[in-house]
């Protein structure tokens, strides 16, 4: 079992669905986790939830797409928890519109959060482990949907292609500083964004039968994942993109 004891995680996006996922089991490990997330209510009810495992949680409202509100959360949470041992960026947002109806605005809307929101979360992490000079892990979270042609989905699927390239540039920058930087790439999974799809019988019925394992995640699958990829042991896997989707994009 790998013991994260005293590893200070933080998981944007972790209030809900597969960051709180993720969030739990770091905390399961024993690390202590920061919940970087816009709504301070959902926020506190998921640190509560972390902090009944019996670890220290810290609830921070953050918009991810505003860099004087990252440098400002990174600061709180490394004066509550320590120094910074691993870093989630998860937070996003979907939109479900075929590109050739796509305005530039809804396009704009999404690569704020996907990319800029990504990248600005990931610099201010990089930037911390270099300073700390202590290594670390940098977690860049993506989706299938770069991984094919994901009609009705073109501006989020493209924005997650971007972070597959940003999580395999970061793994190259920074690896003589000792930090891995690996994405994952999830699968379908059950939460709250996507309720109306899996209420959708023929969507439900199309995705699983092209599932090998024939259904979808939930978000409790992702907590050893994330332990995995947070672990501080795990010093020569960098620049790896791991792929958790029961099987879809090989079938």
């Amino acid at each position: 079992m790998i013991d994260l004891t005293g590893l200070h995680v933080v998981v944007t996006g972790g209030n809900s669905g597969l960051g709180l996922g993720m969030a739990l089991g770091v905390a399961r490990a024993g690390a202590n986790v920061s919940i970087w997330g816009r709504n301070a209510e959902r926020n506190a009810e998921a640190a509560a939830q972390v902090a009944a495992l019996g670890v220290q949680a810290l609830p921070v409202e953050c918009d991810v797409t505003d860099e004087k509100d990252i440098a400002a959360a990174m600061n709180r949470t490394i004066e509550s928890l320590g120094p910074l041992g691993c870093m989630v960026a998860n937070a996003g947002i979907a939109g479900e519109t075929k590109l050739v109806d796509t305005s530039l605005d809804e396009w704009h809307r999404i690569m704020r959060v996907n990319v800029d929101g990504v990248f600005l979360t990931a610099r201010e992490a990089g930037r911390r482990f270099v300073a700390q000079d202590t290594g670390g892990s940098l977690v860049l979270v993506s989706s299938t949907a770069s991984r094919f042609g994901a009609g009705g989905l073109g501006a989020y699927a493209t924005s997650k292609s971007a972070v597959v390239g940003m999580g395999r540039t970061f793994a190259v920058e920074l690896a003589r500083h000792r930090v891995r930087a690996n994405v994952l790439i999830p699968g379908w999974t059950r939460t709250a964004m996507n309720e109306h799809l899996q209420a959708d019988e023929r969507f439900m019925a199309a995705t699983t039968g092209r599932t090998p394992v024939r259904r979808w995640a939930t978000a409790d699958e992702f907590e050893k994942v994330a332990v995995f990829l947070a672990d501080p042991s795990q010093t020569f896997h960098t620049g790896n993109e791991v792929v958790v989707d029961g099987g879809y994009c090989i079938f």
